[in-house]
């Protein structure tokens, strides 16, 4: 297991690990640093969990064995079985646009900065293997059509924050927050009154373009300051569209949104990138609090 750095910041112990690919930090206004070690810990070992189950990466999880099963059906838990109601709920409320079949695309795509576009003809082809109205999922079983695939790392990691968030609570009724690369939600404020979090600038250098005032809740942000291709100008961002196999056309570099869980804002966030030129009016019409860079 990863190593846990725990230290204090002005009167918060922050332990800090790394899971899920990711930083992962847990803020915590406590006095005992005994207390604080064990929920961080906690905490760990709830990412690693949730990493474990879901990871695609891993050859020994629910996740690896539906992608391997070759047409045939497989037998989820419970868990995974809630995982996949979400993401069936999300592929038809956002009318496909956000689909956990589509990460078979990444063969594609390969988003280190540099200006290695894929040709059309390697999109084409993989669309064939990508939406979710194919599979057949009939809680607890599944069944992938040969050749496809389901990643489920679009809501893994704000399931990971919200799981956390929740195991924490039972064993702590002081101000803690969660923060998993960048996708984070505050159980309770501190006796300062808020957290101070701050929004990453994408391109012009600072180190946050705006610090939050939150005192509980989630915010979660998608964008494309870290993963993204760049061609004659044109930057291309990591979030791709299912139906199309391209990133969005015009669509913001960063989108934070705030809300209770980090699983319902990282939806709206992703959603938000999806809908390109159109990512203002539609967090509008859903009536959230938000912030776009362009």
């Amino acid at each position: 297991m990863a190593q846990i750095k725990l230290s204090q910041r002005s009167g918060v112990w922050v332990g800090e690990f790394r899971a899920m690919a990711s930083p992962c930090e847990v803020h915590l206004e406590l006095d005992s640093r005994q207390h604080a070690a064990h929920l961080v810990a906690l905490a760990q070992q709830e990412a690693l969990r949730i990493e474990g189950l879901f990871s695609r990466y891993r050859d020994d999880n629910v996740i690896h064995r539906i992608n391997t099963a070759a047409g045939k059906a497989v037998t989820v838990d419970k868990e995974c079985a809630r995982m996949l109601d979400f993401a069936d709920q999300c592929f038809e409320l956002s009318d496909g646009l956000f689909d956990v079949t589509s990460g078979v695309l990444r063969a594609a795509w390969q988003f280190d900065g540099s200006d290695n576009v894929p040709a059309q003809t390697q999109i084409d082809a993989l669309l064939q293997r990508v939406g979710w109205h194919k599979v057949n999922w009939a809680n607890p079983h599944v069944m992938l059509p040969k050749g496809m695939q389901i990643d489920l790392g679009g809501i893994g990691k704000e399931y990971a924050v919200d799981r956390t968030v929740t195991l924490l609570s039972e064993q702590c009724t002081e101000p803690f927050l969660v923060n998993f690369g960048g996708d984070l939600h505050a159980a309770k404020a501190p006796s300062s009154g808020a957290w101070n979090v701050g929004i990453e600038a994408i391109n012009n250098g600072q180190a946050a373009i705006k610090t939050l005032e939150l005192q509980r809740g989630a915010l979660t942000t998608s964008g494309d300051a870290r993963r993204y291709l760049l061609k004659n100008g044109v930057r291309y961002g990591h979030v791709l569209n299912p139906l199309t196999g391209w990133p969005p056309e015009n669509a913001p570099s960063s989108v934070t949104v705030a809300g209770n869980t980090c699983t319902e804002t990282g939806i709206l966030s992703t959603l938000a990138i999806l809908h390109g030129e159109g990512a203002e009016r539609f967090l509008d019409e859903q009536g959230v609090t938000y912030w776009c860079q362009r």
